[in-house]
C-alpha cells in the first residue's frame, strides 16, 4: 500500500456521514467507504432494512459498488474504512475480496469477527481499528437509545 496524503481519521469522517445516512432512514447507523489511491471509490451504509435483506451490511454493500467501479472483484489495492469493526459475514466477504486493509471506527464485542478469529481476513489484510472511537460509538448508542 502507498503513502496516503489523507489520514485515516479524513476517510473514517466519509464513512461516518454514511452513517449518519443510514441513521436517518432508521437503519442501524454503520456506513463505510473503500479508498484506491486516495479516492473513495464506494460509499454505502446498512439498507438491511430498507431492502428487507439481513446481508445487507454496509461493508457488503461497499464492497459490490467498489468491484463494480473499478471493474474487478478484487480489492488488494483498497482500504475498508468502516464506522463498526465487520461481522464474520463481512470479514469473510473482505477476505474474498482480498481487501488490502481494514479500518474501523468502533470495535463490536459482541458480533465482531475478532471475537471469533483475525485468521477470517485474509493473511495480507492489515487492520487498523479505533479510528474515531468515540464518534463511531456515540452516533451507535443514540440510535439504540431511541429505539428503546
Amino acid at each position: 500500500m502507498g503513502i496516503s496524503l489523507f489520514s485515516d481519521s479524513y476517510f473514517m469522517k466519509e464513512a461516518l456521514k454514511e452513517a449518519e445516512r443510514a441513521f436517518e432512514r432508521e437503519e442501524i447507523p454503520v456506513g463505510a467507504v473503500i479508498v484506491c489511491n486516495d479516492i473513495i471509490v464506494a460509499r454505502a451504509h446498512n439498507l438491511t432494512e430498507t431492502l428487507n435483506d439481513v446481508t445487507a451490511h454496509a461493508e457488503m454493500q461497499a464492497f459490490t459498488a467498489a468491484a463494480t467501479n473499478l471493474g474487478g472483484k478484487y480489492l488488494s489495492e483498497c482500504t475498508l474504512y468502516v464506522s463498526l469493526e465487520p461481522c464474520v459475514m463481512c470479514a469473510g466477504a473482505a477476505f474474498w475480496t482480498r481487501i488490502g486493509k481494514i479500518v474501523w471506527g468502533a470495535s463490536d464485542d459482541k458480533r465482531g469477527f475478532s471475537q471469533i478469529s483475525e485468521a477470517i481476513l485474509h493473511p495480507r489484510t492489515e487492520i487498523v481499528s479505533g479510528i474515531m472511537e468515540n464518534e463511531c460509538s456515540m452516533i451507535l448508542k443514540e440510535f439504540f437509545l431511541r429505539k428503546r
